[in-house]
């Protein structure tokens, strides 16, 4: 593949809900292109960008993939997006790197979710946006529902630059509103002819242009004062103020066709090449790349994907790791299609490709030269909110399982992994179930390592409502030395911390070298309560009493008889079970905050309170058990169709109701006694 200059680079992020036919768009693109000799099929498995084996087998995109795609002298890569919410964090790297959105919406669905957000995102990004209407030749399609749709829930400046020539069965091509003329498409092909409009069409192609001349003023003053003295605009002052408004980002224009039957594709081609904006870059020589994708690859190993916004990228040189200040070396630089890899010598501002095998750079680090080092902004990427704890089915596996984990974590921002230091879980957290499923079965597939999951322990605690005294003694006579230890300690409630200890012993009923010894066997006695063997906190222990014997007293006697008071004591002081009490913040749109405030009242929530965000969304603060939350990541992608989003945090601990201690208690010791059998 030639070296493209900035001028000829297109980047654009290709967004939109899934099943709206990204994928296939970005196939008949490529293979219009000359790219590929048959359009590939996301159905059959063939499709260039989704070629992940979950990706076949799901037949949906898990992955952002890369297809640069060479069209009348330029380079348009296209950034081919997962658009399912388990997997938006590839597309806010995508967002990042790319300079517009090409946004995708099916003909019969219309909006749906991903569209909103993937727009939300775009907009707050200050991207240019191209709508196109695919599948415009499926029963029920409609091009003036989806338009209007966009118009009333999306907002914005939207205008049609084409109109659909037939619907359904009879689409077959579109009327291009720039030139006024009419092109019959010959699917297999994807050539076309041109046509007069359809009379039909001509009044409404006209009223559409109207609003183009329109939109094409608003993109220059000098246009402007034309129109607005009634002056028609030449057809190339409507290209000129067009581009212009577009670049600015005043204007979304529509286009539509089928990428199955590759209808209206070329003109989308042509409408990237002529509007999209090239990626803007200074004339520093010095490069400044940034890396925002990383990929376990098992024939290369790690694929670290970057977009040079400064100078150029050479094969075969030494760079300098702002983010972790260490220094690189580049081997040979690919640009991707998918999988297939094309050796380049070198990469220029704005273009996009990848390297093998570097040692030290992840996701969102800066690549650059050491004597002018710069960092870019990274990416923000969505934090997790579903988790499992996860296992080896064999117990050899840990150090395999390890290792695969680390390589997945590297490749993939949007998941965290931590062992919990109370339950002795691993637990791994992704953005919902198709996410983890897709963890799992890479380390089966990738990596050999099979797991057991299941949903996360709950870090119960206990503690004690009531003030007791107890004595523990403990006196053990065998033949030689005996031991003997024995204390009077006051166990009572400590709201305000996890535990104290205080020693108030007058006349060295215990002597002084003792007392560390019954701190400690406290310390260990309190890791397991008397309710259901979980930690105990909350308690103050004071040793005020107790006895000693000249010979057989020591430390081990002494922390004995501790553990045995404090045993006993538990039992007498009221012991109640704890729970984990998190802040809860959802936020969501206005019209689910009554379903979502049930839910949680529900899930025996306290709602604390409510405020408005901008964008008609609500949040809604809450303290919510954790028991009730493990699966919350589920429950409020199904109330609010994926249109909600939320994030807590560890509050405090409260009492558990009664009835359901109860049943916990009971699970708990079940659970123990099948430990003591294994």
């Amino acid at each position: 593949m030639k070296v493209y200059e900035t001028a000829h680079l297109r980047n654009l992020a290709v967004i939109g809900h899934g099943g709206a036919g990204k994928t296939s768009l970005v196939e008949a693109m490529l293979f219009n292109a000359g790219h590929t000799n048959r359009l590939g099929k996301v159905d059959e498995g063939t499709a260039t960008t989704d070629f992940l084996p979950e990706e076949v087998k799901r037949k949906i995109s898990v992955n952002l993939a890369i297809a640069p795609c060479e069209w009348k002298d330029c380079k348009i890569n296209l950034l081919d997006t997962p658009g399912y919410s388990d997997f938006f964090s590839e597309a806010k790297s995508a967002l990042r790197v790319a300079d517009s959105v090409l946004m995708v919406l099916c003909a019969v669905s219309g909006v749906e979710v991903q569209t909103e957000v993937g727009w939300k995102e775009a907009n707050q990004a200050n991207l240019p946006k191209v709508a196109f209407v695919n599948k415009m030749d499926r029963e029920n399609a409609s091009f003036d529902r989806v338009v209007q749709q966009m118009k009333d829930e999306l907002k914005g400046n939207i205008i049609p630059l084409q109109l659909p020539v037939g619907a359904e069965a009879n689409f077959s091509g579109i009327v291009d509103l720039l030139s006024m003329k009419a092109y019959k498409y010959n699917p297999k092909e994807g050539t076309y002819q041109e046509q007069a409009i359809p009379g039909d069409l001509m009044d409404k192609a006209q009223e559409a242009r109207e609003a183009i001349m329109e939109a094409a003023a608003e993109g220059d003053d000098e246009l402007l004062m034309k129109y607005l003295d009634g002056e028609p605009l030449t057809d190339e002052e409507i290209y000129t103020g067009l581009k212009k408004a577009f670049q600015a980002n005043s204007f979304v224009p529509v286009l539509c066709g089928s990428a199955l039957n590759n209808i209206g594709v070329r003109h989308l081609l042509d409408f990237l090449v002529n509007f999209a904006p090239a990626p803007k870059a200074s004339d520093q020589d010095a490069p400044a790349a940034l890396v925002f994708k990383t990929m376990a690859d098992p024939y290369v190993g790690k694929l670290s994907f970057f977009r040079v916004f400064e100078g150029t990228m050479k094969s075969d040189s030494v760079v300098f790791n702002a983010n972790k200040e260490k220094e690189e070396k580049i081997g040979q630089i690919f640009v991707m299609r998918g999988k297939q890899q094309e050796t380049v010598p070198e990469v220029k501002a704005g273009d996009i490709a990848a390297v093998a095998k570097l040692q030290d750079t992840g996701t969102g680090d800066t690549l650059c030269r050491k004597d002018k080092p710069a960092i870019l902004d990274g990416i923000e990427f969505p934090e997790p909110t579903l988790s499992v704890a996860i296992e080896p089915k064999s117990k050899g596996d840990e150090d395999k399982l390890s290792n695969a984990m680390s390589r997945l974590l590297e490749a993939d921002p949007s998941l965290r992994l931590h062992k919990n230091l109370e339950t002795k879980e691993t637990i791994l957290t992704g953005m919902g179930e198709t996410h983890l499923d897709i963890v799992l079965e890479r380390l089966q597939q990738k990596f050999g390592v099979e797991v057991n999951s299941r949903a996360p322990s709950i870090p119960y605690r206990e503690t004690v409502r009531s003030t007791v005294q107890q004595e523990g003694k403990y006196k053990k006579q065998t033949g030689g030395r005996g031991q003997y230890g024995h204390v009077w300690i006051t166990l009572e409630p400590n709201p305000e911390g996890d535990f104290a200890f205080e020693e108030k012993i007058f006349g060295g009923a215990v002597p002084k070298q003792y007392i560390p010894a019954v701190e400690k066997g406290l310390r260990e006695a309190i890791t397991e309560g008397v309710l259901a063997g979980y930690p105990v906190t909350g308690v103050k222990i004071t040793l005020y009493d107790g006895s000693y014997h000249p010979v057989d007293s020591s430390e081990m006697a002494f922390k004995i008889a501790a553990s045995m008071a404090f045993k006993k004591a538990m039992e007498k002081a009221t012991p109640v079970l704890l729970e984990p009490i998190m802040n809860v913040e959802v936020t969501v749109p206005e019209q689910f905050m009554g379903d979502i405030m049930g839910d949680l009242n529900g899930k025996r929530g306290r709602i604390l309170g409510m405020e408005p965000k901008e964008g008609g969304l609500q949040v809604i603060k809450a303290q919510v058990p954790l028991a009730e939350m493990s699966d919350y990541a589920i429950t409020l992608k199904s109330i609010t169709q994926g249109r909600g989003t939320f994030k807590m945090e560890f509050a405090q601990y409260e009492e558990v109701p009664a009835r359901l201690a109860e049943e916990i208690i009971e699970k708990r010791k079940a659970e123990l006694e099948k430990e003591k059998e294994k």
